[in-house]
């Protein structure tokens, strides 16, 4: 194994912890700021990354996506516990819903300062520059992935809450019974599509519009 290769996975490897770490520390952050010391008190808004492994999404998944040389990578970290009741009774479902869009909030705006600064970058004449490099590219594309990803509307994924605590404000009592029913089913549904390739590709063609929007 190259030099080259070695500082790609290891760069790829960090900037995917960066993106799936600060995702769910932003949803307790936020919980946090509405009244819900919940992630605070189990010591998940520690950067700490041991504490926020996560098995399949954090290990299983981004290596089956490396080994099978998929376009990008993503995962996922062990879910922050939140106490949405204390969410709501302080902000309301509007508190909510911003918890429920924290994360992807977050990818987003990582996103888009990778993306003004790659320039500076972009050229390498060592192996460190190197690195920096590929590390903020990986960013770039992983925090956007990942921010797609999330606003898929499938349970469990943070679009699929958002999207709840919408109906729940306005009083769309089938939307959220429809959902509760399916909930249980949201893994396999999930999986089902990202190991579908015509079906997952169709999902994330925001991923180019991002991009382009970002890279200008």
């Amino acid at each position: 194994m190259s030099q080259i290769e070695i500082i790609k996975i290891v760069a790829s490897i960090l900037a995917l912890a960066i993106a799936i770490i600060g995702h769910e520390i932003m949803h307790g952050y936020i919980a946090y700021r509405y009244g819900d010391s919940t992630a605070k008190n189990l010591g998940r808004l520690s950067i700490n990354p041991i504490v926020h492994v996560d098995l399949v999404g954090t290990i299983l998944l981004p290596a089956i996506l490396y080994i099978t040389g998929a376009p990008f990578l993503f995962g996922w970290a062990k879910p922050v516990p939140i106490n949405m009741n204390t969410v709501i009774r302080n902000g309301g479902y509007n508190g909510a819903i911003a918890v429920a869009l924290a994360g992807i909030t977050y990818n987003l705006i990582l996103a888009t300062l990778m993306a003004t600064i790659y320039p500076l970058f972009a050229q390498p004449t060592t192996l460190f520059s190197a690195f920096i490099a590929i590390f903020i590219a990986q960013s770039v594309m992983i925090n956007v992935v990942l921010a797609v990803f999330n606003l898929w509307p499938i349970p469990p994924l943070d679009g699929s809450l958002a999207l709840r605590y919408i109906a729940e404000k306005f009083k769309w009592r089938s939307f959220v019974e429809f959902y509760d029913k399916i909930y249980p089913y949201g893994m396999i549904i999930l999986f089902a599509i990202l190991f579908i390739p015509q079906l997952s590709r169709i999902l994330f063609m925001p991923v180019d519009w991002i991009l382009k929007i970002i890279l200008f």
